[in-house]
């Protein structure tokens, strides 16, 4: 008979809807591949039980949040104090305790930038400009990033213009109306937007077909499902492309080591993370 192993720790996500998230996968595996004894699991969480549940956390034996769309900035005033990243990004993803204090942090930025400079080493050089769909808490990790590996050259484009506006002008970076995304001429395109998501979304894209050419590059936030429209049409005129399972797998190592001290062999985790995606596919 196998021992049983009883979690000591409680680890989840907050966010709503969801029913798409694969951070327990994530995460239970890696507890058990460490030997940690904890347990991960989904809060659904609508906007208007945010603060009960983040009141309810400082009672209850909870010793870590991940946190989602659409929580990552309203959660901000709930907590003692935020990371200086997560304070420059106005984002928080990941939930501490601190010297009894909760906390939060970003690591959507370490997240998103790691596949940027895995490409880097193989092709020598960052996108010179960028244009980033959206304006919500993925998007201000998003340019935080662009910012932290030297892109100057970035431009928001979101449906609130004024959204769009006040994100560029935190960032030094420039904002286009929505009607107009289509016009800026950027070697990297990044979608923030749900726009393509399972169970959101589907089929559609944030940008026409003919947006596209080889010499860009498009990265995509979504990882379900991994190959969106978004992605695909880019890659049929040529462009290059980075979809969202790598950043979903990067910005949930760097929750775990803060969580546990503990690096996920990450060829492994991506391994597993694309397993599942593609037999959920699959169904």
């Amino acid at each position: 008979m196998s021992q049983i192993r009883i979690p000591e720790k409680i680890f989840g996500i907050i966010g709503h809807p969801l029913a798409q998230t694969m951070s327990p996968l994530l995460h239970n595996w890696g507890f058990e591949l460490m030997g940690v004894r904890a347990c991960y699991m989904a809060f659904p969480t609508p906007p208007e039980r945010l603060a009960a549940f983040v009141q309810a956390v400082r009672t209850l034996p909870v010793s870590g949040l991940s946190v989602t769309i659409p929580h990552k900035e309203a959660v901000i005033p709930l907590l003692d104090c935020v990371s200086p990243l997560a304070e420059r990004t106005g984002a928080v993803n990941t939930l501490v305790w601190e010297n009894g204090q909760l906390v939060g942090h970003n690591t959507d930025v370490a997240g998103f930038v790691s596949p940027l400079l895995e490409r880097e080493a193989w092709h020598g050089a960052m996108p010179a400009s960028a244009l980033v769909l959206g304006a919500g808490g993925a998007a201000k990790a998003v340019l935080a990033g662009l910012h932290e590996i030297g892109v100057e050259q970035v431009t928001v484009s979101n449906r609130d213009f004024a959204r769009a506006a006040a994100l560029a002008a935190q960032f030094s970076a420039n904002a286009v109306a929505w009607e107009r995304r289509h016009n800026v001429e950027a070697h990297l395109v990044v979608n923030t937007t749900p726009m393509g998501m399972t169970g959101k979304a589907p089929d559609v894209s944030p940008l026409p077909r003919e947006y596209w050419t080889r010499d860009q590059l498009a990265y995509d936030l979504v990882y379900n499902p991994r190959r969106t429209l978004f992605l695909r049409e880019a890659q049929e005129a040529g462009a290059d492309t980075i979809d969202g399972l790598s950043m979903f797998a990067a910005q949930g190592a760097a929750q775990f080591k803060l969580w546990t001290g503990l690096a996920l062999p990450m060829a492994e985790a991506m391994d597993l993370l694309a397993g599942a995606l593609a037999g959920e596919q699959a169904k």
